[in-house]
């Protein structure tokens, strides 16, 4: 479910799942406003979401490793590494 999370930066539309087509509207297409699985666009829009949080919590994004946060405060470190949405 992470993926369904991700807000879409770019306009995405989808025809009408097979069993819920509007009878009054049978060509008429749906647009995605957030992330489906499967969609291509939806590790992409998932992570960035994910990343922004993280900026906001006091993590710092890596420059050697787009996929690794690092938080400092004090005597706690804590290293965050991400792989699409298994951390």
């Amino acid at each position: 479910t992470a993926f369904l999370h991700g807000t879409l930066n770019e306009e995405v539309y989808m025809r009408q799942p097979a069993d819920f087509i509007d009878p009054q509207f049978p060509s008429h297409v749906c647009r995605l406003r957030r992330s489906l699985y499967g969609l291509k666009q939806a590790p992409r829009a998932w992570f960035q979401c994910f990343s922004q949080k993280l900026e906001d919590l006091g993590f710092t994004a890596s420059q050697a490793d787009s996929s690794l946060f690092t938080y400092f405060d004090g005597s706690t470190i804590i290293y965050l590494l991400i792989y699409v949405d298994d951390m």
